[in-house]
């Protein structure tokens, strides 16, 4: 049964809760915005090769993505699927097992494919995050393009959380609770500031311009960028996941405020690309990156 666990009580709504959750479940989800948007324009051919209108369907499908998948499949829907108060693909095992013997294969392809997604998320996300350090005129002009003290930053930086991760969820939450919470914020804040200067991407949340880039000749990628869209929802599965250890409501009650920055952030990324999109200086660039260069 639910139990006092982590300092706090988990089947309660509590603001220890709160900083846990923010701390230990959405760190993955956070970093999303770094790359996600670098990542759909630079696969399309980059900044020349966009319209307003992929531009607004390529926020429309991030949107509705994290609406679908994060907030009703995970938040509404698989938050219920607890086991004892826990989540994660194991205890939803558990729960099915009876039903029949080869369910054990779905569980043994989760388990492996959430290794390889603890492999590769720290990787990606720490290292796409050091590179934005190359925006900083001190720091390109001392090194440049020199991929060599990207890796050695961020290897130093994963080994250090790797190496405080063995105190225990409360220790980490309490302590990335804040800096994460000041983090959503800023993402929701800076993602707000070049928002106002388009307020017709609002535009982006009717559906309608997911649809069309889907089959839009515009979109070179076709259904597969979907691959890209679906970076924006990395760490989603941390909400079922981390269940045991914060509990649902505290994920209910933060999740709102989370998907209000990132989507924030979103919008004022597209806001800025259909401000620049037109600059000849930004079309010239090999690689562009909305969230460091807004």
């Amino acid at each position: 049964m639910l139990h006092k666990a982590e300092g706090f009580d988990r089947r309660k709504f509590t603001m220890a809760g709160i900083l846990v959750a923010m701390g230990v479940v959405y760190g993955d989800i956070g970093t999303s915005p770094l790359y996600v948007m670098k990542a759909i324009v630079g696969d399309n051919g980059g900044l020349a090769r966009v319209s307003e209108s992929f531009i607004l369907g390529s926020v429309s499908l991030i949107f509705w993505t994290l609406t679908i998948l994060t907030t009703i499949k995970y938040v509404v829907i698989a938050l219920n699927a607890d086991n004892h108060g826990e989540g994660g693909i194991f205890s939803l095992y558990t729960l099915v097992r009876k039903k029949s013997k080869y369910l054990i294969i779905p569980a043994m392809i989760g388990g492996a494919a959430l290794l390889a997604d603890g492999v590769l998320t720290p990787a990606v996300t720490v290292t796409t995050a050091i590179e934005g350090l190359r925006g900083i005129p001190a720091f390109f002009e001392r090194f440049g393009n020199d991929q060599t003290i990207i890796v050695v930053i961020t290897l130093t930086i994963i080994l250090i959380l790797f190496s405080v991760q063995r105190f225990g969820t409360e220790l980490v939450g309490k302590a990335f609770g804040p800096i994460m919470f000041l983090w959503f914020t800023f993402l929701g804040i800076i993602g707000l500031m070049n928002f106002s200067q388009d307020w017709t991407v609002i535009r982006a949340l009717n559906p309608y311009y997911a649809l069309q880039l889907l089959v839009s000749p515009e979109n070179k990628l076709g259904l597969f960028i979907l691959g890209n869209i679906f970076l924006a929802t990395t760490g989603a599965e941390a909400l079922y996941s981390d269940l045991g250890h914060v509990g649902k409501m505290n994920i209910r009650i933060s999740w709102p405020y989370i998907k209000i920055c990132l989507i924030l952030n979103y919008l004022g990324q597209a806001a800025w690309l259909l401000t620049v999109k037109e600059n000849p200086e930004m079309q010239a660039l090999a690689e562009i990156n909305p969230f460091f260069q807004m």
